[in-house]
């Protein structure tokens, strides 16, 4: 019995000091800034300066859309998607001092309440998950923006409209 006891205590003890072992640590990362780290963006393929892909496909409209025809501002969505869905309505802001003829948007999946939140300021494709501009973009992950130079070459890309800001203002 005196060898449970023991065992118990030391196991005790071993908690205590890994309790405080962590809370040192915890300490320390916030007084060296490790506190305060933000999330660094979705994983993009695309850099800056990389060529889209070659697509063809058709907005909800019915009008063509290639990679010849893709410049500014182009997003990626999909259906059941939360943060996709809070992007919504800042991502629409922007895109409408942008012009609706530069700015694509791309729903994966069946999601009409964005299809209809985006039609009236991007030209909108509805597409599988793996459809082809999504391949163009290489883009696994949404949501995923892109901001395209009249070359057809990205310019800054983000998960967040602020990370296209700066190159937009250049």
């Amino acid at each position: 019995m005196s060898y449970l006891t023991a065992a118990v205590v030391l196991i005790g003890l071993l908690c205590v000091l890994n309790l405080l072992l962590t809370l040192t640590l915890i300490r320390r990362m916030r007084q060296m800034g490790g506190g305060g780290v933000q999330h660094a963006g979705p994983p993009i393929a695309l850099q800056p300066g990389s060529p889209v892909g070659e697509f063809a496909a058709v907005t909800v409209d019915g009008e063509p859309v290639s990679h010849d025809t893709v410049a500014g501002l182009v997003g990626f969505f999909s259906a059941g998607c939360e943060p996709c869905h809070k992007l919504l309505p800042r991502f629409s802001e922007h895109a409408r001092t942008l012009g609706r003829e530069n700015v694509l948007a791309v729903v994966a999946g069946d999601d009409t309440e964005a299809v209809e939140a985006l039609a009236p300021v991007a030209r909108v494709i509805v597409e599988d998950y793996d459809g082809p501009v999504a391949d163009a973009f290489q883009n696994t992950w949404t949501p995923a923006l892109y901001l395209l130079g009249s070359d057809h070459r990205v310019v800054a890309t983000g998960g967040r409209v602020e990370d296209l800001s700066v190159a937009s203002t250049a």
